[in-house]
């Protein structure tokens, strides 16, 4: 689409060793008229390194946050910040492969939110194989819709885990704009799932595209897998408001109670964690007292531990000459 230019939003905080990767990739990209970085008050040399990556363009802005207040109120920044007709997130860790805005721009006409299939790689062999983030089913541009879109954020062990919550979309800003959507700051955890459901809610269309060049590199110590109990909180929650918007179906609904209920399985489990550890069995039976599925997968999840640690008592180490 002729003269659709995109703003790159950039959420950063410490850090300094990715960064200039993920700048000076969205740079590289002629269709991102913006590049932002938002500095979430880091203590290393983020914003430098972010500076250090400019290509003179003009196009590079580096913000920084008075205090770290999390990726939604540094991304709310980025788009108030930002002009853009279209408006698209890269993580900090994260980089593109030349090309990606421009063929996610063909669907610009049929959609609001458009997206592709991330390719995961380790930050240890950043240029080994990519493996899908969604499987290999997805063959060609399909329009997802909000049960299928919240059906897929639901963990279930017996499937490939292939959540949409994940995707780095595209967004129209004049739909995000209309309807007021924007990222709920109170949530540090799921942020995503919550604008894109909420998107969807209010009738955005969502094209996803297979892989077009969005790399997503996988960290040990990536803050996306370190989470609190408010956090599942919160994420939990999110769905009862999403569920007060008008017009949802029957499947729509039905997709948000399972994705609460999955939720809820993992701030249940982690309730009673913390109960045990403080011999509280008021607390700890109470977690046993939520709907359907949320006491099986306790008693799932304890059982798996019992016998872990039983595997662990009994197994009799080798003697050094090989003998029993």
């Amino acid at each position: 689409m002729p003269n659709a230019y995109t703003a790159i939003l950039i959420a950063a905080h410490n850090a300094a060793g990715t960064i200039g990767r993920a700048v000076r990739s969205a740079l590289a990209e002629p269709e991102a008229s913006e590049v932002i970085v938002i500095d979430d008050a880091s203590t290393d040399g983020t914003k430098d390194a972010a500076r250090a990556a400019d290509d003179g363009s003009g196009r590079l802005k580096i913000l920084v946050q008075p205090k770290n207040a999390g990726p939604s109120a540094a991304r709310n920044r980025g788009i108030k910040e930002s002009t853009a007709p279209w408006i698209g997130i890269l993580d900090a860790d994260d980089f593109f492969v030349p090309g990606r805005l421009k063929s996610l721009l063909t669907l610009a006409d049929h959609a609001d939110l458009i997206a592709d299939d991330a390719g995961q790689v380790s930050e240890s062999n950043i240029d080994g194989p990519r493996k899908s983030l969604l499987g290999e089913a997805l063959s060609q541009p399909r329009q997802i819709n909000f049960a299928e879109f919240a059906s897929s954020n639901v963990t279930d062990p017996q499937r490939p885990r292939g959540e949409l919550g994940f995707i780095k979309p595209l967004m129209r800003r004049e739909f995000l704009d209309k309807h007021n959507i924007r990222y709920q700051e109170h949530m540090r955890l799921g942020e995503d799932y919550e604008l894109y459901a909420r998107a969807l809610a209010f009738g955005a269309r969502l094209y996803l595209a297979p892989t077009q060049g969005y790399v997503s590199v996988l960290r040990s110590n990536s803050l996306s897998g370190q989470h609190s109990e408010d956090d599942l909180h919160n994420l939990r929650d999110c769905d009862y408001a999403l569920g007060k918007i008008p017009g949802l179906t029957p499947s729509d609904k039905t997709a948000l109670r399972q994705h609460f209920l999955s939720v809820d399985c993992r701030l249940q489990w982690r309730l009673l964690i913390k109960a045990v550890k403080e011999r509280n069995v008021g607390a700890a039976i109470h977690t046993f007292l939520r709907p359907l599925p949320v006491p099986y997968y306790l008693i799932k999840k304890l059982t798996e531990q019992f016998f872990m640690r039983t595997t662990k008592i009994l197994k009799i180490p080798p003697t050094s000459n090989g003998k029993s």
